[in-house]
């Protein structure tokens, strides 16, 4: 192959561990990872980042774009734009909070006609497993969706309803059939109605209405459910680590079951949110320190397989000071990186831990063989990091189309000084260069 790029860091992160090399580019796919000091082949550009960090390009498997139809929320553009200032260079979309969600094939293709011009980095899709659309199911699989979204519960949004758990067994039923893939929010619906329902803007007040043991049962019940249909699960933003256990063992025993969490549960704790600030809001709840410690030992242990944004991003007038009333979620799409270094490296982690995290396990998630690693036949998709460097969260400096976020005024470790996709430098030190992603596939 005729090399034309090669990148070369004192530090770059691959499979075997982390060494200075130089990786040889050709075509846009990774060529070889050389030696640090070899040379540099005819024809080919040297890019040498010096001391910064070379990580495989982060893969984000949970984020709400909300294009078309709520595209004032967020939108391609802006959703992919922030995704590359952080060091991003693959996202799935979920299948909503857009209009139309989705759940049909001619959804999917609204949705891909949207983006294809406008995705700063490389997007695939999510499908949506309804009560009334089990049908449409397989020919979503067919059209390249990555797997199925559903709801144990009420999403928030009247287009998407949630799934009982009849609904649920024959959705899981009908996609084990083609050995597709079920991620789900899971909460209980009878946990929730029996919670305390308080409006107001204190936060214990919203805890109290979101308890664990929502979480805890649903994902029992999860897990129940694909033992006895041999389907394979995934859980989404994992937040009580009261479940934990009953993951582990599910795990153990053979269940074709994985879990993420997030950013905002591992970072941020429920002592220090203040009253109303209904920025930090989502479902399930931001938890207690000690809950956070807990999912850091299940990250370590590999009971957390990987950890994504869940990106939920809305205009500022729906983040009422009202926790009952706001809009749950948390915009974190270009600062997740940063965020969990800070917190990582405080407990002892390394940036090898976080690359597991962040790209090899939302890649292997996803299906996605040519994502989530730095060794040859892979995509050539960077994050050059700054790893000692910090910054003081700005929200006037993000890319999200609403700068609104639970991080603002936090000093955070770990600059992202480039991102690469394919071979191409697609942000620089805050500045990105035109859209060059493609529309993703499952097994394409």
């Amino acid at each position: 192959m005729d090399v034309n790029l090669v990148l070369r860091s004192t530090r770059v992160i691959t499979p075997e561990g982390t060494r200075p090399a130089s990786i040889a580019v050709s075509g846009g796919t990774i060529a070889a990872v050389l030696p640090y000091d070899a040379e540099v082949p005819a024809g080919a550009r040297l890019e040498d980042v010096g001391d910064d960090v070379v990580l495989p390009g982060l893969v984000d498997t949970h984020v709400h774009v909300n294009d078309p139809g709520r595209t004032e929320w967020e939108g391609f553009w802006t959703a992919t734009r922030a995704a590359a200032a952080g060091g991003i260079t693959t996202l799935l979309d979920m299948p909503l909070n857009s209009l139309p969600p989705t759940t049909t094939v001619e959804n999917l293709r609204v949705k891909q006609e949207v983006a294809r011009s406008k995705a700063h980095i490389d997007v695939g899709f999510w499908g949506g497993a309804l009560p009334d659309n089990v049908k449409d199911l397989r020919p979503l699989h067919d059209a390249g969706v990555f797997g199925f979204k559903c709801f144990l519960s009420p999403s928030g949004v009247e287009e998407f309803p949630e799934l009982d758990q009849e609904q649920l067994a024959t959705s899981l039923a009908e996609i084990s059939g083609f050995d597709g893939l079920m991620i789900v929010h899971a909460e209980d619906p009878h946990h929730l109605a029996a919670a305390p329902q308080r409006p107001g803007g204190a936060y214990a007040d919203f805890l109290a209405s979101r308890p664990r043991d929502a979480e805890n049962t649903a994902i029992e019940n999860l897990i129940n459910q694909a033992r006895r249909l041999n389907a394979r699960v995934h859980v989404l933003h994992l937040s009580s680590s009261d479940a934990l256990p009953a993951l582990a063992a599910a795990k153990a025993e053979g269940v074709k079951i994985t879990v993420e969490s997030c950013p905002h549960f591992l970072t941020l704790t429920a002592e220090e949110i203040p009253d109303g600030a209904t920025e930090f809001k989502c479902c399930p709840p931001i938890r207690e320190a000690s809950n956070q410690d807990a999912l850091w030992q299940g990250l370590a242990d590999g009971t957390i397989d990987c950890i994504v944004s869940d990106h939920s991003p809305s205009t500022a007038d729906l983040k009422t000071p009202d926790f009952a009333s706001a809009w749950g979620g948390i915009s974190s799409l270009q600062l997740g990186l940063p965020a969990i270094w800070t917190e990582a490296r405080r407990r002892g982690h390394t940036l090898e831990d976080v690359v597991r995290w962040m790209s090899e396990g939302p890649a292997r998630l996803a299906g996605l063989t040519r994502k989530g690693a730095i060794e040859a036949g892979r995509d050539a998709d960077f994050a050059v990091l700054a790893p000692d460097a910090t910054f003081t969260v700005d929200p006037a400096e993000l890319q999200h189309r609403n700068r609104i976020t639970a991080y603002a005024g936090k000093t955070l470790s770990g600059v992202v000084t480039s991102t690469w996709l394919r071979g191409e430098r697609i942000a620089d030190r805050g500045t990105l260069a035109e859209p060059s992603g493609r529309l993703l596939e499952r097994n394409n």
